[in-house]
């Protein structure tokens, strides 16, 4: 006790001290649970809302203008590096040298000097700024501590005054208490009342003061460092004049989008060619090029060659792709004889001569002369392959399909290898094991290389309606089967 008593804490004031907090308990307890009313001011209460808002806006705003200072300081950093680097290319034989040192200097002074006055200008009145708010912090606090005092004063005093048996003592001591709570609060209250709102008005001036000294340092610094800048450049134009016959100059890097031999087209065949003709594709069969061979295309899938992005399709191995052993052959041999063969198309669309689509429209007597040709000029060997020319839909040179359960204009059946989802309203969906009735485009030029048009046979036999039931589909997700 005695050490409590030097320290000017006795035991009577711990004392008070715990029993008005547990006054302060219970008077809250029973505030809450409405069995006793409470002292409310909403002017008050909404200043305490503006302070609280006006804390939060300065504390987010001093943790933002850190940041950018560490910005700046790291910017420093790299630009010091950078005319470090500078420094250490330039050799000392070339005209400048001096300039270059002193503008490297400069720049370093500059970076620091708006530093430091952005944290003198800046950061420490924010610091400043928001040093007031803790105290008065602290005061509302107290100020609430003191209304819930108030409020229990009051409402002992008022059940000493309706109790049957009053005790005239102990009212008058509940009395003094009251009114010693009410001053107390009171002179809290006023002083709050009185600051609050004038901490609040405070903060447009404070806005405008520390956003303008930061938007002047900017617009100063940018103004120095321009002229540095200048400075440089003139330099390094008169180094250029002097070692002007060693310019460097930047080459332009070959794009992806150039356009390459595999991407051309297709050719219509040519105007003029007599209606029923037969079309024949003319198919070259080169040795496959290396993907170590500079400028190899590797092929596209028909999903690439399509205006829409359909999934790309799983790899798939085609007769006009592949060539086996037997089929190549020396251009240099002595004994070569080019052997030249007409057969029927093994699937629709146009035979490919290194990735690029060719039709080619030979009248009669072709064939002689493609013989004649390879002989003399000992070409590779040439697959002449005949294709029934379409019009609207139909094959000419022979009569249409007069079968009913198949599709007007029916070319051949094929079967989907693998799934396909559809990505467009004019695509058909497929699974693995379809079989997809093939019919020619209405109109050929729509054909995108890679497509085909059809129709699934079992959509076909349910409906008959080959307006709704055909799309197109990638044909190297198929496989030949009619």
């Amino acid at each position: 006790m005695a050490e409590l008593g030097s320290k000017g804490v006795t035991a009577g004031k711990i004392a008070s001290n715990v029993q008005k907090k547990l006054t302060r308990a219970q008077e809250k307890v029973l505030q809450k649970l409405g069995k006793a009313d409470e002292t409310k001011d909403e002017q008050f209460e909404q200043c305490v809302q503006n302070f609280n808002k006006q804390l939060t806006e300065g504390t987010r705003l001093q943790k933002d203008l850190r940041t950018y200072l560490a910005s700046v300081k790291a910017m420093h950093e790299a630009s010091k590096k950078l005319t470090e680097c500078l420094q250490e290319v330039y050799e000392p034989d070339w005209p400048g040298r001096e300039e270059t040192n002193k503008i490297a200097e400069n720049n370093d002074l500059l970076w620091m000097d708006y530093h430091q006055k952005l944290v003198d200008q800046a950061l420490l009145t924010m610091d400043t700024y928001l040093g007031q708010f803790p105290d008065i912090k602290s005061r509302i606090a107290k100020r609430g501590r003191k209304l819930v005092d108030y409020d229990s004063a009051r409402h002992h005093y008022e059940s000493l005054q309706t109790a049957k048996k009053k005790d005239e003592a102990k009212i008058a001591k509940a009395e003094e208490e009251l009114i010693k709570a009410q001053k107390v609060f009171e002179e809290m209250n006023v002083d709050l009342q009185e600051e609050l709102p004038s901490l609040w008005n405070s903060r447009v001036g404070f806005y405008v003061n520390t956003f303008q000294s930061i938007a002047g340092l900017e617009e100063n610094f940018h103004k120095e460092m321009s002229k540095l800048n200048q400075n440089l450049n003139d330099v390094l134009v008169s180094l250029e004049k002097q070692h002007g016959s060693n310019t460097f100059t930047v080459k332009a890097q070959p794009s992806d989008n150039a356009p390459t031999k595999g991407n051309k087209s297709p050719s219509p065949p040519p105007d003029g060619s007599p209606a029923g003709t037969p079309e024949i594709k003319v198919n070259h069969e080169p040795e496959p090029a290396s993907l170590d061979t500079p400028g190899a295309a590797l092929p596209k899938s028909p999903s690439q060659l399509r205006k829409g992005p359909p999934v790309p399709p799983p790899p798939k191995h085609t007769p006009s792709k592949e060539i086996k052993q037997e089929h190549i052959i020396s251009l240099f041999d002595d004994n070569f004889v080019p052997e030249i063969s007409v057969t029927t198309p093994s699937q629709p669309g146009d035979v490919t001569e290194a990735g690029e689509t060719k039709p080619v429209a030979v009248t009669e007597g072709a064939n002689e002369t493609a013989a004649s040709d390879g002989a003399s000029s000992s070409l590779p060997a040439v697959v002449v392959e005949t294709f029934p020319a379409t019009v609207n839909g139909t094959v000419e040179g022979s009569a249409p399909s007069k079968r009913s359960d198949l599709p007007p204009g029916f070319m051949f059946k094929v079967q989907a290898q693998h799934d396909y989802t559809a990505t467009d309203s004019d695509e058909l969906q497929l699974k693995a094991g379809d079989v997809v009735l093939v019919i020619p485009f209405e109109n050929p030029e729509e054909q995108d290389e890679g497509w085909l048009m059809g129709v699934k046979e079992s959509d076909w036999h349910q409906r008959k309606e080959l307006e709704k039931c055909r799309g197109v589909f990638p044909e190297n997700f198929t496989e030949k089967v009619q």
